[in-house]
C-alpha cells in the first residue's frame, strides 16, 4: 500500500518533512503541499512533483491525500488537526501539539467524542527515534550503573527567528527537553522553576539563555539550559548521572580537522543535520503504521498533552518570579 501524504507548512521543517517522504521513506508518495507563502510551496512542490493547495484546510480534505503532516506556525497547529480528525485523516503534527494543555485536551476531548483511534494523531518528538538517545535510554534502563540521580540538559542555536518571547522559548523549543526527559527516566516530572541571570546581547526582548530545574516522580533533578543565541552552532546535550558512572550524548560529528596545532569539529546550523537520522526513522515509522493497520510508536496526543502541561508550568514559574510549581495531571 502507498501512503498518499499531504504538507502543510513547508519551510525549513516541513520542506525537510517533503523531501524525505518524496525520497527516502518506502511507501510514501508525496502528492500535495501547501503554505501561507504561495512562493515557497509552489518551489517546493515543482521540486517534488506534488501539486498545491491554497490551505490547509483544502489539502485536508483533498481527496487524495491520504494523511497528513503539520509543520505550521504552532498557534495553527490545533485547528489544523481538528481538521484532520474530522476528516478521519492520520496527521503527524510537528511539536508542540497545540501552543497551550487547554488546547491539547481539547483536540483529546474532541478524539474521544468522535470516536476515533488514538492513533490517529501523533505528536512529532523526533528525539525518541535518534540513535543516540536511544542508546542513553537503554544504558539507563540495564542499571548496570545504578539509579540515575540527577541529568544534565543543554539545548543550543544559532539564532532565534523573528517574533517569539520568553515563555515560547518554552513552548517551542524547551518542548523537547519536556517529551524525552520523562522518556527516558521512565517516570513524570511532577515539579519545576523557571531561572534567568544575564541575558545575551542578541537576544532582543526575550530572555536568552533560560534554565529550568524539572523534579520527576522518582525524585531525579534535572537541569536544563536553553540558548536559543548561542551563535557558535546547533547543539544538544544530556548526561545522565547514576550511582557509579555516568552516560553522555557524543557530539556528533562526521569530520575531525587537525591544523595550525588545533583539533576541531563543524558544529550544523541548525537541527536538521543534526537529527536527520531520526526523522527519516520517525517518518518511516509513521508510514508503515499506517499502511500496515497498526498503532505506530510515535508520540501520541495524549504525550503531547503531557509536555504542554509541563510547559504552562514552567510559564507560570516564570511569571512568579522563579516559584517552584507543581505540574498538573496530564
Amino acid at each position: 500500500m502507498v501512503v498518499h501524504v499531504g504538507v502543510i507548512g513547508v519551510g525549513v521543517m516541513g520542506a525537510d518533512h517533503a523531501r524525505k517522504l518524496a525520497r527516502v521513506v518506502s511507501g510514501a508518495e508525496l502528492v500535495a503541499v501547501s503554505d501561507f507563502a504561495v512562493d515557497t510551496a509552489e518551489a517546493v512542490a515543482a521540486e517534488l512533483g506534488a501539486r498545491v493547495h491554497v490551505d490547509g484546510h483544502q489539502l485536508i480534505i483533498d481527496p487524495a491525500v491520504d494523511a497528513v503532516v503539520i509543520a505550521t506556525r504552532d498557534d495553527t497547529h490545533a485547528d489544523l488537526v481538528l481538521a484532520a480528525m474530522r476528516a478521519g485523516k492520520p496527521v503527524m503534527c510537528e511539536k508542540p501539539l497545540a501552543p497551550t494543555a487547554a488546547e491539547c485536551r481539547e483536540l483529546i476531548a474532541t478524539q474521544t467524542a468522535l470516536g476515533l483511534p488514538t492513533e490517529l494523531v501523533a505528536v512529532g518528538f523526533m528525539r525518541r527515534f535518534d540513535p543516540s538517545y536511544l542508546a542513553l535510554r537503554d544504558r539507563v534502563r540495564d542499571a548496570q550503573l545504578g539509579a540515575p540521580l540527577v541529568v544534565h540538559c543543554v539545548s543550543r542555536t544559532v539564532h532565534t527567528y523573528p517574533g517569539g518571547d520568553s515563555a515560547s522559548t518554552i513552548t517551542n523549543s524547551a518542548i523537547h527537553e519536556l517529551d524525552i526527559v520523562p522518556w527516558l527516566l521512565d517516570s513524570p516530572i511532577v515539579e519545576v522553576s523557571w531561572q534567568h541571570g544575564r541575558s545575551s546581547a542578541h537576544s532582543g526582548t526575550r530572555q536568552d539563555p533560560q534554565f529550568y530545574l524539572l523534579r520527576t516522580a522518582s525524585d531525579v533533578l534535572v537541569t536544563v539550559e536553553l540558548f536559543l543565541n548561542a551563535r557558535y552552532g546547533y547543539d544538544t546535550r544530556c548526561e545522565v548521572v547514576m550511582e557509579t558512572g555516568t552516560a553522555a550524548l557524543a557530539l556528533p560529528a562526521a569530520l575531525t580537522v587537525d591544523a595550525e596545532r588545533r583539533r576541531g569539529v563543524d558544529y550544523p546550523a541548525d537541527w536538521i543535520p543534526r537529527y536527520s537520522d531520526a526523522y527519516r526513522i520517525e517518518l518511516q515509522e509513521w508510514i508503515d503504521a499506517i499502511a500496515g493497520g497498526r498503532p505506530s510508536s510515535l508520540a501520541s496526543a495524549q504525550d503531547g498533552l503531557r509536555a504542554s502541561v509541563v510547559a504552562d508550568a514552567l510559564v507560570e514559574s516564570m511569571n512568579s518570579g522563579g516559584a517552584w510549581v507543581k505540574v498538573a495531571s496530564g
